[in-house]
């Protein structure tokens, strides 16, 4: 099976590396002796379109400095406007493509002077290029040898290795429109995961669509999707194959087949162990990781190694996986091939970062004050997935360190640790339903506006004080849903002291229907 790679360079860093790839290659093929008049000033002209891409590229590069939205959209566009250059100086006669090589090193210097890095091999040194040896250079420079198997990847490799035929054009149907909107998402939360999934399967070779695809159709990257079957986490695990591949309950109460990273690095293993018992077949290794690993070789081994299309194969797999392998496939082709079908996928800030609390606070609470700026459903679902040990409305102490991006810590700063934002999202959260009934004999404390915290607080100091009646210890039985930031909510109580009248431990605070907990700690 062929090794593949990605960079985990920013996108626009990347695709410099794969134009400056394309040229490292390409030059030897755009060597000419004699040129004519005719063909010199073409070639003029062409020198020209790159100088304007390059101060095209420059300028944009200032708008992302200055946090401007067309900024990175104008980068792609000049980017695009130089390969449109190398491919008219590879077909043009007396075109030195070695001579366009130092605009790229200034590129590349741009944009590690831009993100504080240095464009590096793995030894430490700066990437150069020398256009006199241009054969060496490309075996001796990691990141140039790396661009280009990135480019073969998306163009060539991963579409050899599997069956372009009705059945998978069905499925870009079905992803292209009713279930666009689940194509997108599942992208935008594949994004914001990458930095801890794609390394687990870089590093065993197996290409990045193919890691896309599954999580697309598994979960559409919800990090806590779970079936009535049993399966959970992104890469939706069951619990017996989960236990093989180092995924359960860690003894805290949380279960890793729900953690990103764990769940990447047993996903990748797994698949390459079915595909060397299946001759490095994707359909049949698809087909295993959905209909079962059993069925998938005791089949193959009875078809004399034909691959999954054929009649005799494809008839023994249950309707499920007959759906599944298409879909994976589909959604795997169109992450390679977005432009070929109109697709534009989010543009996603997913630099990784962490966010120490200022206070507590919980992931409810984050997601309205964070507001939604630069993304188009906001942050929960960002916020969960890098976070899944926490619940949604489960209190987080001061001083955690939770994982993030840099766009998400800089709101973090600037919207909820003080200011009115961050006041309105605590009496949101804090709201109490019970406090909207009115009831005889209870004083009016007057008309508050949502957010007016000062307001709310004076007018609760002027009411005069209820005596508060209850029992000295009291109990709840758990129910399907409850959690226990849900039950503290309701019953006013202190997270902590309830967590440790009950022996919870945590961030997890694992409870289970049915189980009865001591309220202690709770104001009603």
């Amino acid at each position: 099976m062929p090794v593949f790679f990605a960079s985990t360079a920013p996108p626009a860093r990347r695709r410099v590396l794969l134009v400056a790839a394309t040229l490292l290659l390409a030059v030897p093929a755009a060597q000419a002796q004699r040129v004519s008049a005719r063909d010199k000033a073409k070639v003029d002209v062409i020198e020209q379109r790159m100088a304007a891409a390059e101060k095209r590229y420059t300028d944009a590069l200032v708008l992302v400095a200055n946090a401007d939205p067309k900024g990175s959209a104008e980068g792609d566009a000049a980017l695009e406007d130089m390969e449109d250059v190398i491919d008219a100086c590879i077909g043009q006669k007396g075109c030195q493509v070695g001579t366009l090589l130092s605009t790229y090193k200034r590129l590349l210097k741009r944009q590690a002077d831009a993100s504080g890095e240095d464009v590096a091999d793995e030894a430490g040194d700066t990437l150069e290029a020398d256009p006199d040896h241009v054969g060496p250079l490309v075996a001796d420079v990691p990141e140039a040898a790396r661009a280009a198997a990135l480019l073969n990847d998306h163009r060539h490799a991963f579409d050899d290795m599997v069956e372009y035929n009705p059945a998978i054009q069905a499925g870009i149907r079905r992803w292209l429109t009713d279930m666009r909107p689940a194509l997108l998402t599942s992208y935008e939360n594949y994004m914001n995961l990458r930095a801890v999934m794609w390394p687990e399967w870089e590093k065993r070779g197996l290409p990045e669509a193919l890691l896309f695809g599954i999580m697309a159709k598994e979960s559409n990257g919800r990090v806590h999707a779970s079936s009535r079957v049993g399966a959970a986490g992104l890469m939706q695990f069951m619990p017996a194959t989960g236990r093989r591949f180092g995924l359960g309950p860690d003894g805290t109460g949380f279960d890793t087949r729900f953690d990103p990273r764990s769940a990447a690095e047993a996903s990748a293993a797994y698949m390459n162990e079915r595909m060397g018992q299946l001759n490095r077949n994707i359909e049949l290794a698809l087909a295993a990781y959905n209909g079962g690993e059993g069925r998938a070789l005791r089949v193959f081994n009875q078809s004399a190694g034909q691959g999954f299309w054929t009649d005799s194969v494809y008839s023994q797999f249950p309707g499920e996986t007959k759906d599944y392998v298409p879909m994976v496939i589909a959604a795997a082709w169109i992450f390679l091939h977005p432009q070929q079908y109109g697709v534009e996928f989010p543009k996603v800030n997913a630099q990784p970062a962490t966010i120490r609390l200022a206070k507590s606070t919980t992931i409810y609470e984050l997601t309205i004050c964070l507001g939604s700026a630069g993304t188009r459903d906001g942050y929960m679902r960002a916020l969960r997935n890098l976070n899944p040990r926490y619940e949604a409305d489960g209190w987080i102490p001061a001083g955690t360190t939770l994982n993030a991006t840099t766009r998400i810590a800089g709101l973090y700063n600037r919207h909820c640790v003080n200011g009115p934002r961050a006041d309105l999202a605590r009496a949101l959260i804090t709201a109490d339903l019970n406090a909207a009934i009115k009831r005889p004999g209870a004083a009016y404390s007057g008309s508050v506006a949502v957010g007016d915290v000062q307001a709310m607080q004076a007018a609760a100091a002027a009411a005069p004080p209820r005596p508060v009646q209850r029992p000295a210890t009291r109990t709840h039985k758990v129910v399907k849903g409850d959690t226990l930031g849900r039950i503290s909510t309701r019953f006013q109580c202190q997270l902590p002291t309830l967590a440790r009248a009950n022996g919870l431990r945590a961030p997890a605070y694992a409870i289970r229907p049915g189980q009865v907990l001591k309220l202690e700690g709770c104001r009603r």
